[in-house]
């Protein structure tokens, strides 16, 4: 029995010290297998996170350092960029302004020649200083003349110009203003702009224009005369004359002024002559192939011995002075620069009269003529030696011009 019982309660304690052992055993695997768990996860971490030696130092460093330097050339460039910008818009914004005030004072210039045209008030606003305002004149005449042209300058100052004291008061009285019109030498300052120079001062019936003479440079000659005459002149027409033909002033005065309601008006005898295309011919045309086939005609054009144009057709002219293509002729040239504009073309032949008898027979019926010349001359014929003579025979007289009324 006893042994029963003590070998009963030694298998109690032993299976209550097997439970703990267990139970201790557990714990420890427990924390064991949270040690190593914890572990595995540390050590790759650290890893990861390890410093940097010093040799990968360097190497950051020095791609930091190139980063830097492009950071700064793209913020330099980017400086450089806005700053060059900036200018270009300033200079739009001047040259905007610079435009809105030419386009003002165009704008003005026109509204005050309209009402000029068209007689109406003129706004206080489009008046000009006192200063720079200009008289108004009925006509300007250019005389085309040149270096070797003495004697026919002669001839017509001692028959249709008014001379000295007359002259004057011809441009004050009549609004008439008359000129020679010749350019310089080829030779700034010589022999022949020095002869040119002492005539004036004897006359004083010059315009010399920023020209070099040249009998193949007349189609430049016209223009820069127009320019420099509507710069100086403010007229309702300009006159481009010969020195080789006879003109009677108050006839052309009178003919003119009908026509002053007219802004846009080209006068002259209107011709349509034939394109030359063969070299050394008068008149030969070097591009005559932009007239089309051989054979073909001019466009209608004046003249050239005598026309007048309006006003707003010498501004024209200034204004697009650099554009307008000069053809070898100069009368064709003129013709060609009106073409495509809203031009009324008026054929006059009163322009363009024989000498006598032709002229003298239509004095003596009444219908004076404008201009006299000798077409196969393309002016008076020995105009030094003759003009005289048809200034006595086809003159209007010097009392038709100091009572004209135009």
């Amino acid at each position: 029995m006893s042994w029963k019982n003590r070998g009963g309660g030694e298998s109690h304690s032993r299976s209550l010290m097997s439970r703990q052992l267990t139970l201790f055993l557990c714990a420890g695997c427990f924390f064991a297998g949270m040690l190593f768990t914890d572990r595995l996860w540390i050590e790759p971490e650290a890893k990861e996170l390890s410093r940097p030696t010093g040799t990968e130092d360097e190497q950051i460093k020095v791609l930091a350092d190139g980063c830097d330097t492009r950071l700064k050339d793209v913020r330099r460039d980017s400086k450089d960029i806005i700053r060059e910008v900036s200018k270009t818009h300033n200079a739009v914004q001047t040259l905007d302004k610079t435009i809105s005030s030419l386009e003002m004072e165009l704008a003005a210039a026109r509204a005050m020649q309209d009402s000029i045209l068209t007689g109406s008030p003129i706004s206080d606003d489009l008046m000009l200083p006192e200063p720079i305002k200009k008289r108004k004149y009925l006509m300007v005449i250019g005389i085309n003349t040149a270096f070797s042209s003495r004697k026919r300058r002669d001839s017509v100052r001692a028959t249709w110009m008014p001379q000295g004291d007359k002259l004057r008061k011809l441009e004050e009285e009549k609004g008439i203003v008359m000129r020679f019109v010749i350019g310089h030498g080829a030779t700034s300052g010589g022999i022949l702009d020095r002869a040119i120079e002492a005539e004036d001062r004897k006359h004083g019936d010059f315009l010399r224009l920023e020209h070099i003479e040249g009998y193949l440079e007349l189609s430049a000659k016209t223009k820069t005369y127009f320019t420099t005459a509507v710069a100086l002149w403010d007229a309702d027409f300009y006159v481009k004359v010969d020195d080789d033909v006879h003109v009677n002033i108050a006839t052309l005065g009178a003919t003119l002024a009908k026509h002053r309601l007219n802004p846009r008006v080209y006068i002259g005898c209107m011709k349509s002559g034939p394109v030359l295309a063969h070299k050394g011919v008068r008149y030969h045309e070097p591009e005559h192939w932009k007239f089309g086939e051989e054979g073909n005609k001019y466009f209608r054009h004046a003249t050239g011995q005598l026309y007048a144009i309006s006003k707003d057709l010498a501004t024209y002219i200034s204004i697009n002075q650099n554009v307008l293509h000069k053809y070898v002729n100069e009368d064709v040239s003129l013709g060609s620069w009106f073409i495509g504009l809203d031009v009324e073309h008026i054929d006059d032949r009163r322009l363009c009269c024989g000498t006598p008898p032709d002229c003298e027979w239509k004095a003596q019926a009444g219908n004076i003529c404008v201009a006299s010349f000798d077409w196969s001359c393309s002016g008076i014929c020995r105009s030094a030696d003759r003009i005289k003579e048809v200034h006595k025979r086809c003159g209007e007289g010097e009392d038709a011009l100091w009572s004209a009324s135009f």
